[in-house]
């Protein structure tokens, strides 16, 4: 340490001389720890300030040294740093004037214009500016590492980094007060020497230990950062940025950590996935001599089996439960008592006990959506039938737990699996609300919320959509076709009739292979049904209201989904109708037949849902075609469990995030609902190139102001308090070809571990709420983005 604390203690002191004397200490007025594991820090500012936050690792007056900075906005201002926090007491943010920045770094370079010219320049990097054919001072961003990256098989002698993605870096001066780093352009200069030439930088001898030099240059040290984006990293997400010296250097703690914390600075990419690799050769053995330093530092190791290491499990829903356990075919159907597992994700799933998949799953996909709202436990094991444990209980009755950190199974007798069941079933019947006194279809703009009963959840929750006040693209309008319809069609066919014989046959009631099969007949008659005349001619002048050659979107709209505690996400199916398919009847009867589909049938028998109150609607919009993406976002943080954010899926095209592609990571994004509280890419898409965002910062601040209306409007509606921490809604998204983003749907979500069965909005307003209320704020509240910190156990915990 004795090297170390005197490098900082005379950088620390550089940093003195070159402050502007109108600095002054900011007193934060928010500290947290957002998920990544990194500090935020709020103060209040102005456009006339600006900020740099410094860190301090030894207690009480240990060396301090700057780790980031940022211009001030009106209000407030949040400062982060790219390595894991620390507690309060080990952060000071000095507020300074931007009118007369200071130089900390003393290169004749002002703060504010280095700030501005991150990559050429740096606030905290001495080194000249030198030509980006050449390389960087900083990374500021996933963009810039991609274009000094170099990814390939020629490689040189470094044989290890073939087919990696790598930058090299050359970090100067490093026994001085001042070290400099360069970020070397890769692709332009494969090796150190090459690149020391083309900048003019001094050659001569060797070294790789205190006080030496490599290449040549006194006093350097010399390697590369390699990205391992299915790495996971310490912020407990994929995705980790290792870095690691020459393979025979030979550096003690003291220079790693003044290379860690020196680059980490210079880094502002880095989102607590920053970690040092000792190579096998030198640094490996040094490294395990003195990891007691190292894991008493917030310096992070990645060793070699880390590296190698997948991610072979993720809970997707903790819960416990029983059943039979089935290897699953992804067209079979299971059974109510199976715990299923999956070698691929099926594109529908009727209630089950249990979920495993060996294929990885999105958090918003309707599988992980029904397993939360029938409270079974769902997770991904990617080695789920290597495991001598599960394949040996493979056709028994099992128990099976799904847990923070891992999963418990074990062979379980009937009767506890009765038991289980006997207890989460419903005891008494529950009859839907149903009004067929609306018999005409409505224009969305005519639908109240509180209709719900009488055109179906969906479409009365779109058209209150339509009431807060968005831009007009980003609610469809669209109609209502009621419940009356359906009612009026299975009359006419006699098609009630046929249910209740199906109900009193004792093989249909005994038979799960024989209820599909009569259920699919069922369907086919459905849709091969005679609509009424005065029916086909409503439907004809409502479709005639579009331009012709316009697809429609035809949408299951029931009164037993999209309930509180019910979302009945995958349940019923929606159908586009496309300009060549004649008479719109058809999508509609289609419609019509999914209320009779297995899985929502089975829904209904487990909940004791009336099957004859259960009536279809169907909202019909135009079909957004050629979409750019799709989503699901949630007004709570359901995944991660931190406070004041929202939660946003999306992927590109329509790979739909609720039903997604094999292998299909959607971008995963915490935001921040109060207004500037910024955002955490938790993870990215891998439908898109590295560096690639889906959500601009528009689509963000847009998703921000209408989730927060969604979420308190809603309440509003539903009778809920304002800060009810148990209410929540969630929305299916898109942008639409034209870029606009669109929302579809709106529905609250279901909180897992929550009771589960429908329960019925009000079918009048709440008392103080009213069936259209008025258009809230587009300003999310403020207030501090309190987070939680998680950390996977494998990383050490901070002092």
């Amino acid at each position: 340490m004795k090297i170390t604390t005197r490098i900082l203690t005379a950088a620390a002191l550089l940093a003195l001389s070159a402050l502007p004397a109108h600095a002054q200490d900011a007193t934060p007025i928010a500290f947290t720890v957002d998920p990544t594991g990194r500090v935020q820090v709020e103060v209040e500012s102005s456009v006339e300030d600006y900020f740099i936050l410094y860190f301090r690792e030894e207690l009480p007056d240990g060396p301090e040294l700057p780790v980031s900075m940022a211009l001030g906005a009106d209000g407030t201002t949040t400062l982060t740093e790219s390595l894991a926090a620390y507690p309060q007491a080990h952060y000071r943010v000095q507020r300074y004037d931007r009118a007369t920045p200071g130089d900390w770094d003393q290169d004749g370079i002002d703060d504010v214009e280095e700030f501005e010219n991150l990559g050429r320049l740096g606030p905290f990097n001495a080194a000249p500016e030198i030509d980006a054919e050449d390389g960087m001072v900083t990374i500021p961003d996933r963009a810039t590492f991609e274009a000094l990256s170099y990814e390939g098989d020629q490689v040189l002698i470094d044989t290890h980094l073939e087919d990696l993605e790598f930058v090299k870096f050359y970090l100067l001066n490093a026994n001085t007060d001042n070290p400099t780093v360069y970020f070397m352009n890769t692709e332009t200069h494969r090796s150190h020497g090459q690149f020391a030439r083309a900048v003019g930088l001094s050659q001569g001898g060797g070294g790789g230990r205190p006080g030496g030099g490599r290449g040549g240059v006194p006093n350097s040290m010399r390697g590369e950062i390699v990205y391992h984006p299915n790495v996971l990293g310490p912020n407990g997400a994929l995705g980790v940025y290792r870095w690691e010296f020459e393979p025979n250097d030979n550096y003690p703690f003291a220079e790693v950590q003044m290379a860690y914390e020196m680059m980490a600075r210079n880094l502002p990419l880095l989102q607590n996935d920053w970690a040092y690799y000792p190579m096998p050769n030198a640094a490996l053995p040094r490294y395990e001599r003195e990891k007691a330093l190292f894991d008493a530092s917030r310096v992070k190791i990645l060793l070699e089996e880390d590296i190698f290491a997948d991610v072979r499990y993720l809970p997707l829903n903790l819960a416990e439960g029983y059943g039979l356990l089935r290897v699953m075919d992804p067209n079979e159907r299971p059974g109510q008592r199976d715990i299923v597992l999956y070698e691929a994700l099926p594109n529908e799933m009727s209630r089950v006990g249990g979920i495993i998949t060996t294929v990885p799953q999105t958090p918003l996909s309707h599988v992980n959506l029904r397993a939360i709202q029938d409270g079974v436990p769902n997770a991904f094991i990617a080695d789920a039938l290597s495991d001598p444990v599960i394949v040996d209980l493979v056709g028994k009755h099992v128990y099976y737990k799904v847990g923070a950190q891992s999963y418990e199974m074990r062979e379980a007798t009937l009767a506890e699996v009765e038991a289980h069941y006997a207890a989460r079933r419903p005891t008494e019947a529950h009859v839907p609300e149903r009004d067929l006194s609306a018999t005409e279809i409505a224009p969305l703009d005519q639908v109240r919320f509180a209709q719900w009963t009488r055109y179906g959840v969906k479409a009365a929750n779109m058209a209150t959509l339509r009431t807060f006040g968005f831009p007009e693209a980003t609610v469809q309008d669209g109609f209502a076709v009621p419940f009356s319809y359906y009612d009026a069609f299975m009359i006419h066919n006699g098609f009630y009739d046929d249910v209740r014989a199906l109900l009193a046959d004792p093989e249909f009631q005994g038979d799960y292979d024989v209820q599909e099969e009569k259920l699919k007949d069922l369907r086919n008659d459905i849709e091969d049904g005679e609509m009424p005349p005065a029916m086909l001619d409503a439907l004809a002048a409502m479709h005639a209201s579009y331009p012709v050659g316009t697809p429609l979107r035809c949408r299951s709209s029931t009164n037993n989904e999209d309930l509180p505690g019910f979302s009945g996400a995958g349940l019923y199916d929606s159908y586009t109708h496309r300009p060549d398919e004649g008479h719109i009847e058809k999508s509609i009867k289609q419609v019509y037949a999914s209320l009779w589909n297995f899985r929502a049938f089975d829904e209904r028998q487990f909940y004791r849902i009336d099957h004859f109150q259960t009536a279809m609607g169907v909202l019909v919009h135009e079909n957004f075609d050629d979409e750019l993406a799709n989503g699901v976002g949630v007004s709570t943080d359901p995944i991660y469990q931190t406070d004041d954010t929202y939660y946003l899926n999306t992927q590109v095209g329509e790979d739909l995030v609720t039903n997604p592609d094999a292998l299909s990571i959607p971008e995963e994004i915490l935001l921040g609902s109060a207004a500037g509280s910024g955002f955490t890419l938790v993870r990215p898409s891998n439908q898109v190139a590295d560096g690639v965002r889906i959500l601009s910062d528009e689509y963000l601040e847009q998703m921000r102001a209408y989730l927060g209306v969604i979420d308190r409007g809603f309440r509003a509606l539903y009778g809920v308090a304002p800060l009810a921490p148990d209410f929540a809604m969630e929305i299916e998204y898109k942008i639409t070809a034209e870029g606009d983003l669109a929302i579809k749907q709106a529905r609250p979500w279901v909180f897992s571990g929550a009771p589960t069965g429908p329960v019925e909005p009000p079918a009048t307003p709440t008392p103080g709420a009213t069936a259209r209320p008025p258009a809230p704020t587009p300003t999310a509240p403020t207030g501090p983005n309190a987070a939680t910190l998680y950390l996977p156990l494998a990383w050490n915990a901070q002092p």
